[in-house]
This record gives structure tokens, sequence and C-alpha cells, in this order.
């Protein structure tokens, strides 16, 4: 996973995962906006949207509009921003969707992260204002995706060991048709050597085979350069006739359609879950960035 924790090495975390795991953490913030970005993390992408937001909020400011309040609230199951007098809820942000979280080092009330939307698939970047505690909820989203991603690897085992049991199924099922395949050219290289016996020990004067000529099971013996002809078997002492073989390019010697383990059907896994997990698993393999960085506006040059 890649986070980048070079900032914060002496730092450790600010709550228990009881507290996170079971429960959530709230923090009042003003919430400046949100914004969409090119990229799913980096220093300079949340400055450019910071900045953009922070002019947008001197603007509404001087039309007398208040930057509205909220409440987060932070747990492994992501960061939800509320109304905090009705708790609704204004985003519901899923912690493997974060991929960049900082907070400015000069404005301890600045912090924002990069999430990706889950209907429009943008990234988004979320920018708030809090009372000195900037740093303390950007950590507490490190650790909250620390433990969400932990429980992911615990809880996906179940299914990382389901889909090796269906690989080693599939694989199975290749050795057979494997198998099936040569005993179907085994078969093959039987007829054609009885089809020779018995013209071989034919008796003077009748070795040419009559047209067409069936083979000692009764059948008509498979030639690859004509088509066959349909007659009527003929009764003799011979072993019961086998089944016809198929020659359909797409059928087995059973008569089936050989199964294809890398051409799976849908039903394999069922398509949200799957597609949930492939996410999931995306996103927490991304990681997320914790980083402390200049926001101010002036001057403009600055550096961490």
């Amino acid at each position: 996973m890649n986070r980048a924790f070079s900032r914060k090495k002496d730092k450790t975390w600010m709550h228990t995962p009881e507290a996170l795991s079971k429960h959530y953490i709230p923090y009042n913030a003003k919430f400046l906006g949100s914004t969409e970005v090119e990229q799913p993390k980096g220093t300079e992408v949340v400055r450019d949207a910071v900045r953009k937001l922070k002019f947008a909020r001197h603007i509404k400011k001087s039309e007398g509009q208040k930057i509205p309040k909220v409440e987060l609230q932070i747990s492994i199951y992501g960061v939800k921003i509320l109304e905090p007098k009705t708790k609704e809820v204004q985003h519901n942000c899923q912690l493997h969707r974060i991929s960049f979280c900082a907070d400015d080092k000069t404005d301890k009330r600045i912090f924002t992260f990069i999430c990706k939307d889950s209907e429009s698939n943008k990234h988004l970047c979320y920018v708030f204002d809090s009372e000195k505690c900037a740093e303390e909820i950007t950590l507490t989203i490190g650790q909250a995706f620390d433990l969400a991603y932990r429980k992911f690897l615990e809880s996906g085992g179940k299914d990382v060991e389901t889909r090796k049991q269906i690989a080693g199924l599939q694989k199975r099922i290749q050795d057979l048709e494997t198998e099936n395949m040569e005993l179907k050219n085994k078969v093959q290289d039987l007829e054609n050597q009885l089809r020779i016996t018995q013209v071989s020990t034919s008796p003077a004067g009748s070795v040419a085979p009559r047209s067409p000529s069936t083979d000692v099971f009764d059948m008509i013996p498979f030639s690859p350069v004509s088509d066959q002809c349909s007659v009527p078997t003929r009764n003799g002492t011979q072993p019961p006739p086998v089944p016809s073989r198929s020659t359909e390019i797409k059928r087995d010697l059973f008569g089936a359609e050989p199964f294809d383990p890398f051409n799976c059907g849908a039903g394999d896994f069922p398509p949200d879950i799957q597609s949930k997990l492939d996410e999931m698993q995306e996103g927490f393999k991304m990681g997320l960035t914790l980083e402390g960085t200049v926001f101010c506006l002036d001057p403009l040059d600055s550096r961490c």
C-alpha cells in the first residue's frame, strides 16, 4: 500500500482501533466545498483546488454568504459529511475511494482530501476549515483507512480462497478436456487399425471394400476428405455398434460442447459483489497518501 507517512513518522494514531471500528469519531468543521481534479494524488493538485475554493469563499463572503458548517463522522466505513442539526448525510466518502489527504502546515484550520465519486468516477477534492485540528483529522482518516484495509484483507480471505478453489476446478476441467481429446484420437487410431485388419484378412477376390464400407463396429469409417453417407447397417455377428461420433467441431467425444475454463459464465460471482470487491481491492491497492503542505494564496511560491 502506497502511504506516505514521511512527515508523520514520529506521530502515533489518535484513537483506539475499537473507537473507529465499532463507533465513529465526530469533528466539526466548515465546508468550503468540493471541486473536480485531474489526478487522485499530488500536492500541487490539492493546492490548486484549495486556492480555487478559497477564492470562491472570499467572493461568497463579500456577498454576505456564510460558510456552511458540517459534522464529519470518521470510521472504518468511511467519512460522512452531515448537516450538524438535522444529521442529514450530504456526502458519504468510502475509505477505499480516498487516495490523498493533506493539511496546511501554515494554516492549522485547512485540510483536504481527494475522493473518487461513486457515480461519475471523477476525482473530487473536498476542502474544510476546522478549528486547529486539521492535522488530527488527517491522521484519523489515515488510521481509519489502515484499519479498513486490514479488515478487508481479513474478510476478503474467504473470497480469495474461493477463487483458488475455482481456479483449481477450472484447471481440472482443462485436464479432462485434454484427456478427452487424447482418448478421441486413440479411438480413431483403433478404428483405423481394425479396418486395415479386416481388409487384409478378407478372402481372395473380395478385397475391394463395399461402397460405402463399414468398419468392424458396423460404422461408416471417418474420412477427412469425403462426406459421410448414411446407409443402413448390416446384421452380423460383430459386437454391438458403438454410438457414432459427432463430427461437429464444437462437440466432444460424448456429443457435448467442450467447456472453456477461461471463459466462465457471469454466474460464478454475483456481478454486483464481484465489482464491489474489485473496486475495493483497486482502491486499497492505490493506498492513502497523508501529506502536509502549504495552501496559502500568498506567497504562492512557498515550500513545504
